[in-house]
């Protein structure tokens, strides 16, 4: 079938034979399928309650014309779209928007359990009330392309991402629908890069990975050092060294991601390999011009300073979306850039204790979940997906990246992101939400695909999360 009708954004969209298809395909009743039909001249006005009650609506959305990909208010009922929002940190990012979304973003919230996204949006702020709530499964594709062609940006909470996340990704991509995501997984977002990057192309869809403390900091950070040295005509970066300190724990969804990740190892062992490349995500990774990357991980050592330094948890990931930001500016931080990042630990002999503390725990948490009968004993005493720290907890917490950079000219800078809030939580709502705020209403750089913070947002999300409450400042070192 081919019908099309256009809308007043000049572009056309199948809705009809979409919508008929989807919900015959998937045995829908055609007496549902008929009433689509019969709504058809009052399009998109009957779209809201028809997605209500018709989880597979727009299943095969597929957009042409001079308009292909590109998302206006006129053609989705949603700007964004919380999924997982029953959700520990999805229900943190759901209660920041609703406190801080400009009046009149139209937001919706997401998840399997119509009874529990209820009970998620009763405990929200006044201003989520009257929130639409929509039922979708990661494991149902039909449900995912409806979500995806209702809202012009997903942000996900899904995780670990390598199990539930690469249907969303596809569904985001087909749809031309902005996504964002907290993974820290860098085999999900090699996987992803390599599924849905030209297909984003071509649909206009921007997918961005990592919007949370994972790796906001790091990427945003180098943002401001490249600006600065380019300002400065200090010339291209050459090593820059990211140390973070934080007061917080880690999430019962970092810990299923690490999960996940080991498992995968035991499952494919080749993908060990590929987890290592400093470059794995880079989009050419024979282009790639750059020299020996600085190791993830090492033992504890003493900067200049007398500060002792210990491995980063975060690392392995960070570096390289960094990395792939550079790739995707064609190396513009600098071809021959050293990037690494490594754990504030403090000072003396307090310092050394805790820096050997860090690693000591690092190797020995890394060791333990990769033998199966002891990760079943972890897994009673670790925090559990979708659970976490109390809202006086979170609020004790902080986070502070410092990084220190060269220029090829011998310039120093200093650039410095911080923020209040237990990072993995807290922040890190503030991280996502403000993406999918930027994501939805920013006049943002003109590019698609597989995309970082840095290359989809950049400036704009920076000025955001600064207004936030968040610390971005660059200083001569």
């Amino acid at each position: 079938m081919s019908l099309q009708r256009s809308t007043r954004e000049s572009a056309s969209v199948d809705w009809q034979d979409c919508a008929v298809d989807a919900l015959r395909g998937v045995g829908r009743e055609n007496a549902i399928a008929d009433a689509i039909s019969s709504a058809w001249p009052r399009w998109p006005a009957a779209m809201p309650s028809m997605i209500s009650r018709t989880p597979g609506l727009c299943a095969s959305v597929r957009w042409t014309g001079a308009g292909a990909g590109m998302l206006t208010a006129m053609n989705r009922v949603h700007d964004v779209v919380v999924f997982g929002a029953t959700g520990f940190v999805g229900a943190l990012t759901a209660a920041y928007l609703a406190r801080h979304a400009p009046e009149g973003v139209r937001i919706a919230l997401a998840g399997r359990s119509a009874d529990k996204l209820a009970a998620t949006r009763a405990g929200l702020p006044a201003a989520a009330r009257e929130w639409p709530l929509v039922v979708a499964d990661s494991e149902d594709q039909v449900s995912l392309a409806a979500l995806a062609a209702s809202t012009r940006v997903l942000a996900t909470t899904v995780g670990p991402y390598a199990r539930y996340g690469l249907p969303v990704v596809e569904a985001c991509a087909r749809a031309g629908t902005h996504y964002a995501d907290l993974t820290g997984e860098v085999l999900f977002v090699r996987a992803a890069i390599d599924a849905v990057h030209e297909l984003a192309l071509e649909s206009g869809a921007r997918i961005v990975h990592a919007c949370g403390y994972d790796s906001i900091p790091s990427d945003l950070g180098m943002v401001l050092l490249h600006e600065r040295a380019v300002a400065d005509g200090a010339g291209p970066l050459t090593d820059v060294r990211l140390v973070a300190t934080v007061r917080g724990g880690f999430s019962g969804g970092t810990i299923d991601s690490l999960r996940a990740q080991i498992e995968a190892y035991e499952s494919s062992p080749g993908l060990r390999r590929v987890a290592a490349d400093p470059h794995a995500l880079s989009p050419d990774r024979a282009a790639e011009p750059t020299p020996a990357q600085p190791r993830d991980a090492g033992m504890p050592s003493r900067a200049a300073d007398g500060t002792w330094q210990a491995p980063f948890v975060m690392a392995p990931f960070n570096t390289r979306i960094v990395r792939r930001s550079n790739a995707l500016l064609d190396w513009a931080y600098g071809p021959e850039l050293r990037y690494g990042e490594v754990m504030g630990a403090g000072q003396g002999v307090t310092g050394a204790l805790m820096a050997a503390g860090i690693t000591g725990g690092l190797v020995g948490l890394v060791g333990a979940m990769s033998v199966k009968p002891v990760r079943g004993l972890l897994d009673r005493v670790l925090p559990a997906p979708g659970t976490g720290p109390s809202e006086q907890a979170r609020a004790k917490g902080w986070f502070r990246s410092v990084l220190y950079a060269t220029t090829s000219s011998g310039c120093r800078y200093r650039a410095t992101v911080a923020g209040p809030g237990d990072p993995g939580y807290a922040a890190t709502a503030v991280m996502l939400g403000q993406s999918a705020l930027c994501l939805a209403l920013d006049d943002l750089p003109q590019r698609s695909g597989s995309l970082t913070p840095a290359t989809a947002m950049g400036r704009p999300l920076i000025d955001r999360l600064r207004l936030a409450g968040h610390t971005y400042d660059v200083t001569t070192a």
